[in-house]
């Protein structure tokens, strides 16, 4: 699939989901990466104006399935999330954030995911990981 096909899967997966509501936009993808993109506004403030860190984990966590989903066999497995830790380092109040999932760890069953989110002038915003695992699909 090339590079191109990849984002427009993602984009195309992502109609009535959360990553829409969010805003959530795939915008790069590499042999062993993405990245997507969600602007920062009032609808993923905190009360007091910054990104919710919530929000923020949600970015994180789409575009580490997301990479999962378009780099496994997905014909004969589902991804799902089993495990993501978030350490936030920096407020934004608007403008963008990206995030970009890398693998730390690609396996048959688990994968393991370094994101890392940051703003438009690449400053290091959270470091999440996330754990993916692989199920086989029930052969029907």
């Amino acid at each position: 699939m090339t590079k191109e096909e990849i984002i427009e899967l993602s984009r195309r997966a992502c109609k009535n989901t959360l990553m829409e509501t969010l805003d959530i936009e795939f915008v790069e993808a590499g042999d062993d990466y993405m990245i997507a993109k969600m602007p920062v506004s009032p609808k993923v403030h905190q009360p007091d104006g910054v990104l919710h860190g919530g929000a923020t984990v949600a970015l994180a966590e789409s575009v580490g399935s997301m990479a999962s989903y378009v780099f496994l066999n997905t014909k004969e497995f589902f991804v799902r999330g089993i495990e993501i830790s978030a350490n936030h380092l920096k407020s934004v109040k608007e403008g963008y954030v990206f995030a970009r999932a890398s693998f730390i760890h690609k396996g048959r069953t688990t994968q393991l995911f370094e994101i890392r989110v940051t703003d438009e002038e690449d400053r290091l915003i959270s470091i999440v990981k996330l754990t993916t695992i692989a199920l086989p699909k029930e052969k029907k």
